[in-house]
């Protein structure tokens, strides 16, 4: 069709920037653990720290905290996942599951207070108030990570994992959508007359461009709109949705 644009899918290469993305989901605080033995519940809290380390909170007499104490070799085999979900009101809002598998162990006495510091810098929470008294802290000894996005997956090395950062745009989204709710509505419109008849619905957004999720009548499929550059602060997201209009038109 004369004049369409090029709307690429999610990029099919999924170990680039999987690590950055997985670091994002990382960020969301919807997170739960399946330990050996145990099954699954929601942990209190979960966070991965600036320097890759994994902690998890859980309530001190509940029985994996109790589970973890009293394993035999000092670890539990765990698997713990945070799901990322958009806030955008979506027939299905997944965005992507990141799951981390390794081994659960106490975290040192002499170690704790610090740990909790750093936890608190990377995603604050009152539950970490209750650290000692009602809560303990747990340390993921990560050993598989395997992000789950866009219907596929991607594994990802530990080490790669804890060398990268989430995405500088993920902490203020919902922000940066509300603020700029206008520019994103138009280019929404113009995926909309992309795509047909199919629904177009705003999914996010991220330092490398505008994500949209689009709904057949049955099953969905994602869209990004590519910023010319990816960003590296959210002070050059207002300029980059005005070239992504103008390049649409």
């Amino acid at each position: 069709m004369p004049g369409r644009p090029t709307l690429p899918p999610l990029p099919t290469d999924r170990a680039a920037g999987a690590a950055e993305r997985a670091r994002t989901a990382a960020t969301r605080p919807a997170a739960s653990v399946q330990a050996l033995g145990l099954g699954t519940s929601q942990l209190l809290a979960a966070a991965t720290l600036d320097d890759g380390l994994v902690l998890v909170v859980v309530p001190r007499s509940g029985g994996l905290a109790t589970a973890v104490r009293e394993a035999p070799e000092g670890d539990l085999a765990a698997k713990v996942t945070v799901t990322s979900r958009s806030s955008q009101p979506l027939r299905n809002p997944l965005r992507a599951r990141l799951e981390l598998a390794g081994w659960l162990t106490p975290v040192p006495a002499e170690e704790e207070a610090e740990l909790v510091l750093a936890f608190a810098a990377v995603r604050p929470d009152d539950v970490l108030l209750d650290v000692g008294l009602t809560a303990t802290l747990l340390c993921l000894d990560v050993a598989e990570v395997l992000l789950h996005e866009g219907g596929g997956w991607t594994e990802i090395t530990p080490e790669v994992y804890a060398a990268a950062r989430p995405d500088p745009l993920g902490v203020a989204e919902d922000d940066l959508i509300a603020e700029h709710a206008g520019p994103l509505a138009e280019l929404r419109a113009r995926v909309q007359a992309w795509t047909g008849d199919d629904p177009v619905h705003l999914l996010g957004l991220d330092r490398y461009g505008v994500l949209f999720r689009v709904e057949p009548r049955t099953g969905c499929y994602d869209l990004r709109t590519p910023f010319p550059t990816p960003l590296t602060s959210t002070g050059e997201l207002p300029a980059a949705v005005r070239t992504l209009l103008t390049r649409t038109r």
